[in-house]
């Protein structure tokens, strides 16, 4: 049986502003009506068993529903307390394996990746499984057909076999001259990120090429707590864990790897250009997405997701309009967004971490208005779901019910509110909102006080373990 592990860590800056630190790239519906996340595990081959996902802390209720969504198992949920770049992540799912004593095969998957040919890519996975059986380290090459500098490139033995080839090199993204060299070479192929070992055999290699990484993982795992589908590890051992990638650690050293060539229409959508590279276009090379008008426009991507957008004369641009963020860019220039997400995250402002609609584990709110000493929220809390038991040192709430029937505890009061009818919360009471029916509840919250940030919550009782 092959285990597959989804590496689901990435905050997707590149394709700012629709991808969030808190709601990034893969767990968007960039391409179908599933997200990229979904759309990986769709795509597993039967020979697999229910994944093993890695994701960050603060991701961990959106992979959970995304899995509930698309009727999927997991085992396990392993939380990195910050992310360590993928050696150390893929160790802690070998060392995890192990540790219930199975050695099994391991199909390494980053959650952000587009595969069109999925029979290619079962047939890719199955040549793979065979020599990671006789102790090999395999990962995936895409033979290159444009000279793209946004992907890393494998320098291969071409004519060494044609069912899989011998590694000579790794390559960083290069740039556009050395990127057309490799392209016309003809022995170099796109490094895909993906990667198939037995378990023991990629330790083993770790061990002994990067034993900082192997041992504080291993330490880090040993003090483990498990919550449901959640796995969480050490959060002060795994922080002094080296930051490595599985190539800069292990493949660049051992001589046990091989690249097994993969042609299956595979993209990393990693930003707006590749995204563009992806869609389906009209006859002038534009992508089209939302209420959007264009004349005389040529080689752009245009999103809008809640108003119209206009755009007149323009070539070679990406204009992505959201509820809270407007981004024009030249499409040659996407890979440097990120550069504006870090002023974002530096001036501590909201855009570069969430959406105006922001999803929790019970539900998600919208963030309708705000001013001076106040703010408007619309509220959708799930069936059968239920807010943390909490109070507020600044703010007092107004809840107005506008769908549905909610339960309420403010302080020693407990009570209905159907549709049509309000309550108060003063500042400073401990209160709860539940919904105990099968259908969503939708509440207006009006937020009045001197302070109005989200870390104005003291949490009494939560069932998401949240602090």
């Amino acid at each position: 049986m092959i285990v597959p592990v989804i590496l689901s860590g990435g905050s997707g800056t590149r394709l700012w502003p629709l991808s969030r630190v808190l709601h990034p790239k893969q767990f968007i519906n960039l391409i179908n009506k599933t997200s990229l996340f979904q759309d990986t595990i769709i795509r597993l081959p039967n020979s697999c068993s229910s994944p093993i996902i890695v994701c960050n802390e603060e991701h961990r209720f959106l992979a959970a529903e995304q899995l509930r969504e698309i009727d999927k198992k997991t085992s396990g949920i392993i939380l990195e307390p910050e992310g360590k770049n993928t050696a150390p992540a893929i160790a802690l799912c070998a060392l995890k394996l192990i540790a219930a004593a199975e050695d099994p095969v391991m199909l390494i998957l980053s959650a952000d990746h587009l595969i069109k040919n999925t029979d290619t890519f079962h047939q890719s996975v199955k040549a793979a499984n065979k020599l990671a059986e006789n102790g090999k380290l395999v990962t995936f090459g895409i033979f290159p057909d444009k000279p793209e500098t946004g992907y890393g490139y494998i320098e291969a033995d071409i004519n060494s076999n044609k069912d899989y080839y011998r590694i000579k090199s790794f390559t960083e993204k290069p740039n556009h001259k050395q990127a057309t060299k490799y392209l016309n070479s003809d022995n170099y192929l796109w490094n895909s990120g993906m990667f198939m070992f037995k378990a023991s055999v990629y330790l083993d290699e770790l061990e002994k090429f990067e034993p900082k990484i192997f041992s504080t993982c291993k330490e880090s795992c040993a003090v483990e707590n498990i919550d449901s589908d959640f796995i969480r590890i050490d959060r002060n051992l795994f922080k002094k864990c080296p930051s490595k990638s599985i190539d800069y650690a292990v493949m660049e050293h051992t001589n046990k790897g091989v690249v097994v060539p993969f042609d299956a229409d595979w993209r990393d959508v990693g930003s707006w250009s590749s995204l563009w590279d992806a869609k389906t276009k009209d006859k002038n090379d534009n992508v089209i997405e939302g209420d959007v008008l264009i004349e005389d426009v040529k080689n752009t991507y245009v999103f809008s997701s809640n108003r119209l957008v206009s755009v007149v004369g323009v070539s070679n641009l990406v204009i992505v309009d959201t509820f809270d963020a407007l981004l024009v860019a030249d499409k040659k220039q996407t890979n440097n967004i990120k550069k504006i997400v870090n002023i974002l995250y530096k001036d501590k402002r909201s855009e570069a971490l969430n959406h105006r609609k922001v999803h929790r584990p019970w539900g998600n709110y919208d963030l309708v208005d705000s001013g001076e000493g106040f703010q408007v929220k619309r509220i959708v809390v799930n069936p059968g779901a239920k807010l943390s038991l909490q109070k507020h040192k600044y703010r007092a709430e107004h809840w107005v019910v506008v769908k549905g029937v909610a339960f309420v505890t403010c302080d020693k009061n407990k009570f209905v509110l159907n549709e049509n009818q309000s309550t108060y919360i003063p500042k400073g009471s401990l209160h709860r909102l539940e919904n105990h029916q099968n259908r969503p509840l939708e509440i207006i919250e009006i937020q009045t006080g001197s302070y109005l940030s989200e870390d104005d919550i003291v949490r009494k009782d939560d069932e998401y373990s949240r602090k």
